[in-house]
């Protein structure tokens, strides 16, 4: 998101531009409730249309958050009572005002994570777009918003906002607003300097936790590394609004698992404490996040610029914008040597066999898997879908299309930072948004037509897949199966709980999600012989009589047993064989041994 907001801070402080103002307490924390007023300045006309917004900034689906505000009522400057119409479930159509409205509510707010807000008396997790109301009429109007964090709790304030005094702060826009999520708690707070480009840019950690100042260090210096290693990938930092960057990390036991980029700062909620494992656990979401400052968040889409706060965001490009931002994420971890080589080659397993295994490339390519984003990113529905055979993560697909084209490339004696770096400068850093095509034609620019055509026209446009094995092998990496091992199809114990794969066993004899697997071979199943405890004892194109309860009847059938499809990914060393200096000195480029 690009906000010319230095400019117009400068002419709220020497013009005093009119602002809209925002104030939010917690009386009664304790039940989830915050108490909410705002005052709209300068309305010019009759009526003035206010919303909760229907999305959030990092998120691609509707959350509605109109559901969790009651009490709404509405005066003039002189405290005459306004009156409200409703046009659609999340607007308000206020009318009869002087030229000034204001605003109170009630809002309940019980979900620690990076989309919604979270009050009690631990904390008050906000999320704007979650929190407060806003006149799309009055976008650009500056906004100052003061909060009232509870002192008998010892809560202080953290967030990407612009401190003017006491606990006032400034957003010069409401796209800026709503992409500035605060954490007030009694938090630790850390901070490093970075010098970047002759300026100095302060990184900030705020963590709310009960642990010990002890595990807060240690793990500080890990985010250390992880920011100083993502700065080499695009040679620079970015340059951050205020000169400051904040992580926002809510690592307790009532938040939900999350994390989500914004602008100027993260959030990053996980229910792990860092001396119950999550000093390993969260970590990865940190690398995450924070290569989204440039990626996503100055690297950034068309398709999302401006962030619309009424509709679902569709993007064409998460295959790249967060598929790309996943194959760094433990990259960066191994680089930073947080992780060992052996660790990252190993955690490239589940999303390799994921992607390479699904039936769903079939049906769409990495862009529109990418559009399916408003249906998966935290969406809910009630009716059942297929998504087991017609979705692959975007961050998934974006992430082994990133691996094989940072391999590729670096046979080609390029890489894929410099690519990264190349696409950066274009866009980035002059914040100028970019579209696919954009991305195909920078490929072109640095690698050449041939490869870059290849690259898009084959993986991209179309849903093919690299040949993987090669690839690897040119890092010292041995891609395998093992095809002697039998397999019928994915189930958790003797209950298939999602659709079948096409072209598996069980698909192909009909079975279906909630069948349970009563007996095979007339050997009746229980909790020591499952499925897959027998099927470890055959060998693949075995046929095997099976019966099932289905709606309470028992249904036998035939199934002919599979090869195991799953890969396993080792280092050559691991194998006994020899690394050739050549294949060893590629692997320690790409892994900046």
């Amino acid at each position: 998101m690009k906000f010319l907001f230095i400019f117009i801070f400068i002419s709220i402080t020497s013009f005093a531009q009119v602002t809209n103002t925002y104030e939010i307490s917690f009386p009664n924390a304790q039940h989830h409730e915050a108490q909410i007023k705002i005052q709209f300045n300068s309305i010019k006309s009759d009526t003035l249309s206010v919303r909760m917004s229907r999305t959030s900034p990092g998120r691609y689906a509707i959350h509605d958050f109109a559901k969790n505000i009651y009490q709404v009522i509405a005066h003039d400057s002189k405290g005459k009572k306004l009156s409200i119409s409703r046009s659609n479930p999340h607007q308000w159509d206020i009318s009869g005002h002087d030229g000034t409205v204001k605003i109170s509510y009630i809002l309940f707010a019980n979900r620690g994570d990076g989309t919604y807000s979270q009050i009690d008396n631990t904390h008050a997790h906000l999320n704007i777009p979650a929190t407060f109301m806003y006149a799309p009429s009055l976008a650009n109007t500056p906004i100052e918003v003061t909060f009232h964090p509870r002192e008998d709790l010892n809560w202080k304030i953290a967030t990407q906002l612009k401190h003017l005094n006491n606990n006032t702060y400034f957003a010069p826009n409401l796209q800026y607003f709503m992409d500035s999520p605060t954490e007030i708690s009694n938090h630790m707070v850390r901070s490093f300097d970075v010098i970047n480009n002759n300026k100095k840019q302060t990184i900030n950690f705020a963590l709310h936790h009960t642990g010990n100042i002890t595990d807060f260090d240690n793990y500080f210096e890990k985010v250390k590394k992880i920011v100083l290693e993502q700065k080499k990938v695009f040679g620079e930092l970015p340059d951050f609004d205020f000169n400051e960057y904040t992580f926002l990390g809510c690592y307790i036991a009532n938040a939900s698992r999350d994390g989500m980029e914004h602008r100027n700062s993260t959030i990053l909620t996980s229910t792990l404490e860092l001396a119950d494992g999550g000093k390993d656990r969260n970590i990865g979401t940190v690398s995450h996040e924070f290569f989204h400052s440039w990626n996503v968040e100055r690297i950034r889409p068309k398709t999302l610029e401006p962030f619309n706060f009424e509709d679902a965001n569709m993007s064409g490009e998460l295959w790249f914008a967060e598929g790309f931002t996943s194959y760094y994420t433990n990259l960066i971890l191994c680089r930073a040597k947080i992780i060992t080589p052996e660790q990252y080659i190993k955690s490239i397993v589940r999303t390799f066999n994921y992607v390479w295994n699904s039936p769903a490339r079939q049906y769409y390519n990495p862009i529109e898997m990418s559009y399916q984003a408003p249906f998966v990113d935290a969406a809910t529905s009630v009716d059942p879908v297929n998504r087991e055979n017609t979705f692959i993560s975007y961050y998934s697909y974006g992430s082994v299309l990133g691996l094989a084209l940072d391999l590729s490339l670096r046979e080609q004696k390029l890489n894929l930072d410099d690519y990264m770096k190349l696409v950066w400068n274009t866009y980035g850093k002059v914040e100028k948004p970019y579209s696919i095509t954009d991305l195909h034609t920078s490929l072109n620019q640095y690698a050449g037509n041939d490869f870059g055509d290849n690259f898009f026209n084959n993986y991209i446009y179309k849903s093919e897949m690299p040949d993987y094995k090669s690839l690897l092998a040119s890092m010292g990496v041995t891609l395998h199966q093992d095809q002697t091992k039998a397999f019928i199809g994915s189930i958790s114990a003797n209950k298939i709980n999602s659709n079948p794969h096409k072209g598996t066993p069980f698909y192909n004899a009909g079975l279906q999600a909630g069948d349970v697997i009563i007996s095979i071979n007339n050997q009746i199943l229980d909790d020591e012989t499952t499925v897959n405890e027998y099927i470890k004892k055959l060998s693949p194109k075995t046929k095997i009589t099976l019966t099932y309860k289905r709606f309470g009847k028992n249904i036998e059938t035939e199934v002919t047993l599979d090869s195991d499809p799953k890969y396993d990914l080792t280092l050559f060393e691991n194998n006994n064989h020899k690394v050739k200096k050549a294949i060893l000195k590629n692997r320690n480029a790409w892994l900046h041994l």
